[in-house]
């Protein structure tokens, strides 16, 4: 049912992107007189600004294997393999100065972590699936170079902090699973590009997150889990700010 959820989800975003890029190529036509030197002033002159952030993700794990993989003769091979998402939030941006911000983003993040098994005694691979719901809060300083025309890049990084809602690390009956913790501490770099426009700031962005911290809950008797010795989340994202 998640997994459907999922994809229903990102074909209505898919649809949305389509008809925001419309809306963006008819508005700048439009309003090509808008100055973005505009927008620099009235941020400076009020310090905050507000706005939303819809995202798409794509994320697994970065696996450390046990000692116990090489005990074992069942288990081939481990790889991670990726799953989609989906995130959403509201930007709070706080301006230092022209060229320098302060942003947090709390999110909701919805995402699909996928591990692959090679076993011996199976001709098919055994895919272990790790579904997420992420309450996300990301702390991160945002460079602003000078513009050109009315927009400029951008560049932004920091620190997040994620607590995932659906974990399963105390589930009792969890002989086939992998549990998961449910806190995690993630550092996070990407680029943008800010278009200003009269009412709105529209800022395509991309961006990568790496785990800091193990969040697999160890656990011997797990068949699955018994070699591996460390999950550490990686994740693409995409996604378009509208400011204001």
């Amino acid at each position: 049912m998640h997994h459907i959820i999922i994809r229903r989800s990102l074909n209505i975003y898919r649809v949305q992107i389509l008809i925001l890029f419309i809306s963006l190529s008819v508005s700048m036509k439009v309003n090509a007189q808008f100055s973005i030197m505009e927008h620099d002033d009235q941020n400076m002159s009020r310090k905050f600004h507000f706005g939303v952030a819809l995202g798409y993700n794509k994320s697994d794990y970065k696996i450390t294997l046990d000692s116990n993989f090489i005990v074992q003769k069942n288990i081939l091979n481990v790889q991670p393999v990726k799953g989609p998402g989906f995130n959403l939030g509201i930007v709070t941006d706080y301006h230092i100065s022209r060229y320098f911000d302060l942003r947090l983003i709390p999110a909701l993040s919805f995402g699909e972590k996928n591990i692959k098994y090679i076993q011996k005694d199976s001709a098919l691979p055994v895919v272990k699936k790790i579904e997420s719901v992420y309450l996300e809060f990301p702390f991160l300083l945002k460079y602003k170079s000078k513009p050109y025309k009315n927009s400029r890049m951008y560049a932004i990084a920091g620190l997040k902090y994620s607590i995932d809602m659906q974990s399963n690390a105390t589930a009792r009956r969890a002989q086939n699973l992998i549990k998961a913790k449910k806190d995690d501490y993630l550092f996070e770099y990407g680029i943008g590009i800010e278009l200003h426009m009269p009412m709105a700031i529209v800022a395509p962005e991309i961006k990568i997150s790496y785990g800091l911290t193990n969040v697999l809950q160890n656990d011997d008797l797990l068949i699955y889990s018994s070699v591996l010795s460390r999950l550490r989340t990686r994740t693409f994202l995409f996604t378009i700010h509208l400011e204001g």
